[in-house]
């Protein structure tokens, strides 16, 4: 079907979206919306909210599509509202864990409590003037206030992640415990005032945020997130340290090739080779390792895991003990860059 004009200005002016009704109201027969969505030349968003399935298909499926349900949402949703929690993070670019089920989150200022319906969730609570901004002139709770709603919502895991990347992207710590700091008697307000005392920007990515958390519960000893050794010219980084037993964190797009949205620049072969060249001259310092993948720290691995490496740190322990003092002319004492 020929697109007309009318329709356009919609989707260029509403992120790729258009409701049914103003696709009647621009001339088309409901008839011939059914026939766009049968052929899957147009995609359902939500009830009533359309978009192309070209640029549904564009968008990836961690931000892109969860972005363009919230501003679905958003169309439809008639009550004055702020966006929050994992739909904000969304918005703001910020990475976070996918919840299940992934719902729209928007607050009402009022009273506390709240209540779900056709995918949104609505919030109701205080908000101080400052912690609202503006995307694309639709109001949007700011990050700090937005990962301590995470933290409530959906416990420490997610809280971790949030307040991680929100430290990457350049949140303050004073920040992240203000926003907790208004929140006096809610309910799991526990959850990001620990997560804000947690938190470290040094982790690099998720992954590395659920690592921390989980060395952290482990109660064995200081976590050092990104350790490095050089010598002779040699320089290895690792992602974090406890005594004398490192640990690093393999995400899958450290084999990938660029091209397939990976980090690495040769075959998977050879980065293999390559990392076990670099675990050998580190353990070569009288340091034990231990590796984990995404598969390690789920919900359902997560006390399997904690059980595996407190058996190889204890391990380590006993063979060469935990004080690092001998290390010192090659430990690095620059941040990694």
């Amino acid at each position: 079907m020929k697109m007309q004009p009318r329709f356009a200005h919609y989707f260029i002016h509403q992120h790729g979206l258009i409701l049914r009704r103003q696709a009647l109201a621009a001339g088309m027969t409901p008839e011939q919306v059914k026939m766009l969505l049968r052929t899957r030349e147009w995609v359902a968003v939500r009830r009533g909210v359309y978009t192309t399935r070209t640029h549904w298909e564009s968008l990836d499926p961690y931000v892109g599509r969860p972005q363009l349900e919230v501003w679905a949402a958003t169309l439809t949703t008639t009550t004055p509202h702020l966006v929050s929690h994992d739909s904000a993070a969304y918005l703001h670019g910020l990475p976070i864990l996918e919840a299940s089920p992934r719902l729209v989150h928007v607050t009402r200022v009022g009273v506390l409590g709240g209540r779900t319906r056709h995918g949104i969730k609505h919030h109701k609570a205080p908000v101080r003037i400052e912690q609202i901004g503006f995307i694309d002139d639709h109001p949007v709770l700011d990050v700090p206030r937005t990962v301590a709603d995470i933290g409530r919502e959906h416990g420490l895991r997610h809280a971790i992640v949030a307040a991680n990347s929100a430290l990457r992207r350049g949140e303050s710590r004073r920040a992240l415990q203000d926003a907790v700091a208004d929140m006096t008697s809610w309910p799991y307000v526990t959850v990001p005032r620990l997560a804000a005392e947690w938190a470290d920007g040094r982790c690099e990515n998720p992954g590395e945020d659920l690592t921390m958390l989980l060395l952290k519960q482990l109660g064995v000893g200081l976590v050092q997130p990104q350790f490095g050794l050089q010598e002779r010219g040699r320089v290895a980084w690792v992602d974090f340290r406890i005594g004398r037993h490192l640990f690093e964190f393999d995400g899958w797009v450290k084999y990938q090739r660029q091209e397939a949205g990976g980090y690495a620049d040769r075959s998977a072969d050879e980065v293999m080779w390559d990392e076990k060249r670099r675990q050998d001259w580190l353990c070569g310092f009288k340091l034990g390792m231990s590796r984990i993948v995404w598969s390690d720290v789920q919900p359902d691995t997560w006390e399997r895991t904690q059980d595996r490496l407190l058996r190889e740190v204890l391990d380590t322990n006993a063979r060469f003990g935990t004080s690092i003092d001998d290390l010192a002319p090659y430990v690095i004492r620059r941040r990694r860059r």
